[in-house]
């Protein structure tokens, strides 16, 4: 998995973005409003406030809390990218607030927001720093050389134990009996059985998808994805970094399927291709 220049910092260049939106939720929660429709004085004591607002009130200072937490660890690991790969200091100086302005909004122009609102933003805003902070902890493996880059060679099966139960190409459809393409191998086995990654990389879906079931698809770089289907439980979320050989999900028969077992596809640059030579090419 090679990255370029351009990989990382655009990376680099979130990091400061998710700074400077939480800056903005901290900002806007001085408006903290008393009811769903009526903001309330940013003087208002806590202890006057009715009892959900109150709770409503300290889940906001909680969330607020994490977040700045989060985005503490991300500007650490932004520094250290960016002095891995020489680059300027006055690039990106995750010290100081990104640079920012606009035009004077009038008070009539700024929208208040409910509490409710505010915790909607941040939980959003929670997520996109989460799935951020995996993405840049396998882009730091990367970069420094660790183990997943040779890790993200695909080979080997996607079960433990179990058998071959359907090979790639035309065959009859399980259902209606006609000729069809199946575009990847199926393994058969036991529900509940472990389904293990091929290869490390970044979850890019993690969820139902129509005819698969439960689909947990895996992107490795070089233009390399790898999806498992018809699971029983999902493991992983999307944005989570796998390792090789990581369980990712349970074995099962969810989707368009007749027994428990799991669809095994590799696709490149976006269409399926045969895995077989993949799944008996030897590790490195």
């Amino acid at each position: 998995m090679k990255l370029t220049k351009l990989h990382w910092l655009s990376a680099i260049s979130i990091f400061a973005l998710l700074s400077g939106l939480v800056v903005h939720l901290i900002i806007s929660a001085n408006a903290i409003p008393a009811h769903s429709t009526q903001a309330i004085d940013p003087t208002t004591q806590i202890a006057q406030l009715p009892s959900s607002d109150k709770q409503q009130v300290i889940a906001l200072t909680l969330k607020l809390a994490e977040l700045q937490s989060q985005v503490l660890r991300l500007n650490a690991l932004g520094d250290r990218l960016a002095e891995e790969n020489n680059i300027s200091e006055k690039e990106f100086n995750f010290d100081q607030q990104p640079p920012a302005g606009g035009p004077v909004q009038s008070p009539e122009q700024v929208k208040s927001k409910t509490l409710a609102e505010l915790l909607l933003e941040i939980e959003t805003l929670e997520q996109q720093v989460h799935q951020e902070q995996n993405q840049l902890m396998l882009l730091e493996s990367v970069t420094l050389g660790h183990h997943i880059q040779s890790n993200s060679y695909l080979s080997g099966r996607p079960i433990v134990k179990g058998w071959l139960s359907s090979y790639y190409g035309v065959r009859k459809d399980p259902f209606n009996g006609r000729p069809a393409m199946h575009k990847g191998v199926d393994f058969a086995g036991k529900e509940n059985a472990p389904i293990i990654a091929t290869a490390s990389g970044i979850v890019s879906w993690s969820g139902e998808r129509y005819g698969y079931g439960n689909l947990i698809e895996i992107d490795h770089g070089d233009g390399y994805k790898t999806r498992y289907g018809h699971n029983k439980t999902l493991l992983v979320t999307m944005g989570d970094v796998v390792e090789k050989g990581q369980i990712i999900a349970r074995m099962g028969s969810t989707g368009r399927s007749t027994g428990p077992h799991v669809h095994y596809e590799i696709l490149r640059n976006n269409a399926q291709i045969n895995p077989i030579k993949y799944v008996y090419r030897k590790a490195k």
